[in-house]
């Protein structure tokens, strides 16, 4: 029997996609292992985002060479649709698949085991009006479930290369998202999170919204709902109402800033300032008090000042999110950021990333402390001896202690302490 391993980089929707090239091998007879071990075949499915993505994709390709040499290597995704010169060059790679047609992964990968020579699909993403609708019934690895409902990106942020790696706006058809979402919560997944590139603007070609989409999604089993992403712009009141009212929508938005400066952010092409950013924010927090507001939040773009920077750390704290995930200024070729003027060094980026992630960390504390004494519910993911491991509604990690057995079970817990980024709390014995 063949054996196959995958490696995932970047965003949700790569893992969505991933788990839909699994599936497809494993009804093929093919057995997983781990992407570590010795296997026939090896599949990446890389990342574009930053240099730094780009660079773990090569480095992934490299290692499945290493530990086969004679495997049939093939590269998926967005690094490979932007056309990267290492990997497009590399001979060992049987398998070049762009960010359409991804489908025909395994038909490829068939024709190359027949003998067959190098097998190379990329499209024109940006004439593909299509969603390419991959087949997606359970995550074998995972207790929540991805569900992918739009792909590509119209924004054109000046950082961002991804609108040409993904191409156009387009939405999976909302009676397929139920169909999927039904299915999903069949096999067992407690929580579903919609993903997609721009997963605010769901509903291009069909019109409909996102908010439109959650009301359909809440009459429906499914235990908990949540949102991968999503913009400020793009966060209605209707929206807003539907996660006060309805306890299956998970207390958590991750909604990315980028910037705390309206320099930067014009720059950044951008479609908010700070003004309407934070009045968003606060009108979110009002109506939903213990929300999690998470953000994305780039350091170091071209032209950014020092006071640029203070003014972004002032902002962050006046904004209040439970965390931020930092991200580095990278130059990618092919956008408008490459090409403007007073590119930082990357020792100035290092600092700001480090100071930003401990402001970060200073939040997140604050938050947790937050929930000592409250109630919140947990679905359990994992276990570490008689320690069970999960997340809150609020995407807070919780952990507790229990002689039954809490994986993949929804219960809610009483938090007595915080420890170490992680909330500790206890489930009354009659409600096991």
């Amino acid at each position: 029997m063949l054996t196959f391993a995958i490696d995932t980089l970047g965003c949700k929707v790569n893992t969505y996609e991933s788990q839909s090239y699994l599936a497809c091998l494993k009804a093929c007879g093919y057995q997983e292992v781990k992407f570590t071990e010795f296997a026939d075949i090896y599949i990446i499915n890389t990342c574009a985002v930053t240099n730094t993505a780009a660079a773990k994709s090569r480095q992934r390709v490299n290692q499945a060479i290493k530990q086969n040499p004679n495997a049939i290597i093939c590269v998926v995704g967005c690094l490979i649709q932007i056309g990267d010169e290492y990997l497009n060059n590399n001979q060992d790679i049987d398998v070049l698949i762009g960010s359409s047609q991804k489908k025909m992964l395994v038909p490829l990968i068939q024709k190359v085991l027949i003998g067959k020579e190098r097998q190379i699909l990329r499209d024109d993403v940006m004439d593909n009006p299509l969603f390419e609708d991959l087949k997606v019934e359970s995550f074998e690895h995972k207790t929540r479930a991805f569900l992918k409902i739009q792909d590509g990106c119209d924004q054109y942020c000046s950082y961002c290369i991804i609108p040409y790696a993904r191409g156009k706006e387009r939405s999976l058809a909302p009676e397929k998202v139920l169909e999927k979402a039904l299915t999903l919560s069949k096999k067992g997944h407690l929580e579903i999170v919609l993903s997609g590139i721009h997963t605010g603007r769901y509903g291009k070609g069909f019109n409909t919204n996102l908010e439109t989409l959650l009301q359909k999604l809440l009459t429906t089993p499914i235990k908990r709902l949540r949102i991968s992403s999503i913009e400020i712009n793009e966060v209605s009141d209707g929206i807003i109402n539907l996660i006060k009212t309805h306890q299956i929508m998970a207390k958590h938005l991750h909604i990315p800033l980028q910037a705390g400066s309206d320099k930067i952010l014009k720059l950044m092409r951008r479609p908010y300032d700070k003004a309407m950013y934070l009045n968003r924010i606060k009108y979110i927090k009002q109506e939903i008090p213990d929300i999690s507001i998470s953000t994305d939040i780039i350091v170091g773009f071209p032209g950014e000042s020092t006071d640029d920077f203070r003014e972004t750390l002032v902002f962050v704290k006046e904004v209040g999110f439970s965390f931020i995930h930092v991200f580095p200024y990278s130059k990618r070729e092919g956008t408008l950021a490459a090409m403007m003027d007073q590119q930082l060094t990357n020792d100035i980026k290092k600092q700001r990333v480090h100071e930003l992630m401990a402001l970060s960390q200073v939040m997140y504390d604050k938050y947790q402390r937050e929930f000592i004494n409250k109630r919140v519910e947990v679905l359990f993911e994992s276990q570490k001896g008689n320690y069970y491991f999960g997340h809150s509604s609020e995407y807070l990690p919780v952990k507790v202690k229990s002689v039954y057995d809490l994986r993949h079970k929804m219960y809610n817990v009483i938090i007595k302490e915080t420890n170490e980024n992680e909330l500790i709390g206890s489930i009354k014995e009659m409600d096991i």
